[in-house]
């Protein structure tokens, strides 16, 4: 059997971004990065949280791991070491690829590439922007089963998101 993909979005999911600016939530390690974008010496390093129990945590679920994420193979760099993750392979982006929700499209920018590069396979994804639209998008083009699981960004993973995920990975059919 082919393992699933877990499509792991990194501000959200990991970086809990929306939360309380000065406080930083519990289990989280505040860490100054400087990606592409950051590298100016008078722009303030990004302020990023990590909670260090998350690279183990997605280790032990039954997926192959994939960033799907803005920060693309620099989470390679930035993000994997701070949680304990090795380099993981990327969904590369379109150039120009991002942008709004519009009345023509509402899916989120990323929903139709995610569907494309998983080319069938069955992948739960972790992302702060998905919502029902996207689950239609999906449920209508991709023929393998797939969860998109909305992540807080206030909050980041906790115990019941992996518990999910777990769960939904032990009720695939053997031949997925």
């Amino acid at each position: 059997m082919t393992r699933p993909l877990l499509l792991i979005d990194v501000d959200g999911p990991l970086n809990p971004y929306a939360a309380k600016p000065f406080r930083r939530p519990e289990g989280y390690l505040t860490h100054r990065m400087r990606p592409t974008g950051w590298e100016q010496s008078w722009q303030k390093p990004l302020r990023v949280w990590l909670n260090p129990s998350h690279g183990p945590a997605l280790r032990a679920l039954p997926f192959d791991l994939v960033w799907c994420t803005t920060w693309a193979a620099e989470a390679n760099k930035w993000i994997a070491p701070q949680i304990g993750l090795e380099s993981l392979p990327v969904i590369e982006w379109p150039q120009g690829a991002a942008r709004d929700r519009t009345s023509d499209d509402p899916t989120f920018w990323k929903t139709r590439h995610v569907v494309a590069w998983a080319r069938g396979r069955a992948f739960a994804w972790i992302d702060d922007d998905i919502d029902d639209v996207d689950r239609r998008f999906v449920a209508n083009h991709h023929d393998a089963p797939a969860l998109l699981h909305h992540v807080s960004p206030r909050l980041g993973l906790l115990k019941p998101d992996f518990e999910t995920l777990a769960s939904w990975a032990a009720g695939l059919s053997p031949t997925v």
